[in-house]
């Protein structure tokens, strides 16, 4: 019988994604194989201490914890890290006097952990320092699709049809606020989106249709983030394609949020997660066959666009006056909730989640593999 594989599923996380972030662990733990694997949980706090497999588990629900074996969270301590050393083989208890101790070893690390200090790349590059597999993008590529002008730089040299946008630093909003704004109305016709450019799940976005409204939604999105980036509304469908693979990636059947616009204003945090019942996700997506293969050869395009690996959720503006197809933001890390569309969309396509978490490991192991055949001297 072949032997588990010790799988570290990190959570949390310090961002405003830190609730989604435990959603996703616990659908993630609750659909993985665990003939095949023995779940490893790994939290980080708002804060960002790292905190024990058994301090880890409290944080989901009962349901979840019954399902992750007690040898796994068996050793416990209060202080816990991942150290960037290969010799230590992963989660590491870390002593007062600075000498450290292993508490367990994981063959590969499921990130989780959405938006900044974890889907950037920041994470990424501690666990390539610690030679360790882990699932998802490397780092260049989670720190392009974290950051929106970066990605929409990368999309259009690469001839992707993206929306308009302009983008500042919220130092420059501070300092020169008439002069951005005049901008953005020479640029733009209201309404437009403002959005803080590294973080996801639509948090810190508001939706500005005048001046006053405009400012005001600058300032949310400057709680979140140094760089702010404005984007012209559209009157279109929301989209989405789901793209899985490393070297030679494959995509879904494309999905749609069907957003009624009577009650909801746009697709916001709350309508992605809080059930209200004012959105509803399709998949399929009521499409013709030539424009659902054009929406998946984009996605896979822009996943290579940036050098994509394991995973990510590309996400499509339709026009609803020239039907014109433009890619809106590439997602590295994805919510893998049980309402986030990455897995249903693979569902519709004929992958199961559970089988989709396995390939996720497979790609995460072939992809430290074929890094591995990198010289490292002369």
């Amino acid at each position: 019988m072949r032997k588990k594989l010790n799988i570290g599923v990190v959570f949390g996380g310090r961002s405003g994604e830190h609730e989604i972030s435990l959603r996703s662990a616990r659908a993630v733990i609750e659909n993985i194989d665990r003939t095949k694997y023995e779940i490893v949980p790994i939290a980080i706090t708002k804060e960002g201490k790292w905190l024990s497999p058994s301090e880890a588990t409290t944080l989901l629900p009962q349901s979840t914890q019954a399902l992750v074996s007690s040898e796994a969270v068996a050793k416990s301590s209060s202080n816990v890290a991942i150290l960037g050393d290969p010799s230590r083989q992963g989660l590491v208890s870390l002593k007062g006097n600075g000498s450290s101790s292993p508490v367990q070893p994981v063959d590969v690390i499921f990130p989780v952990l959405h938006g900044p200090f974890g889907e950037d790349g920041t994470l990424q590059g501690l666990l390539e320092l610690a030679d360790l597999p882990y699932v998802g993008c490397g780092v260049l590529a989670s720190a392009c699709g974290m950051d929106k002008v970066v990605m929409k730089q990368l999309f259009a040299e690469a001839g992707l049809p993206i929306c308009k946008y302009t983008w500042f630093l919220r130092s420059h909003w501070r300092d020169e606020q008439e002069r951005i704004i005049k901008k953005i109305r020479g640029a733009f016709r209201f309404p437009v989106f403002v959005k803080p450019a590294n973080l996801g799940s639509s948090v810190g976005v508001s939706k500005a249709n005048n001046k006053v409204s405009l400012t005001q939604a600058v300032e949310i999105a400057a709680q979140y983030d140094r760089k702010i980036i404005v984007e012209e509304a559209i009157d279109a469908r929301e989209l989405e394609c789901a793209v899985l693979g490393n070297d030679q990636p494959q995509a879904s059947l494309p999905g749609e949020y069907v957003v009624y616009e009577e009650v909801a204003r746009f697709l916001d945090y709350a309508e992605k997660y809080a059930n209200t019942g004012h959105v509803e996700f399709v998949v399929p997506a009521p499409v013709s066959k030539s424009l659902a293969t054009r929406i998946r050869q984009l996605a896979i395009r822009a996943f290579q666009a940036i050098d994509g690996a394991g995973l990510a959720r590309v996400d499509f503006f339709l026009r609803r006056d020239t039907k014109e197809l433009l890619i809106n933001e590439i997602n590295t890390l994805p919510g893998l909730t049980d309402v986030s569309g990455y897995p249903k969309m693979w569902a519709a396509s004929g992958i199961p989640f559970p089988r989709v978490l396995e390939q996720l490991i497979e790609l995460a192991v072939a992809r430290h593999a074929d890094k591995a055949l990198n010289k490292t001297s002369l």
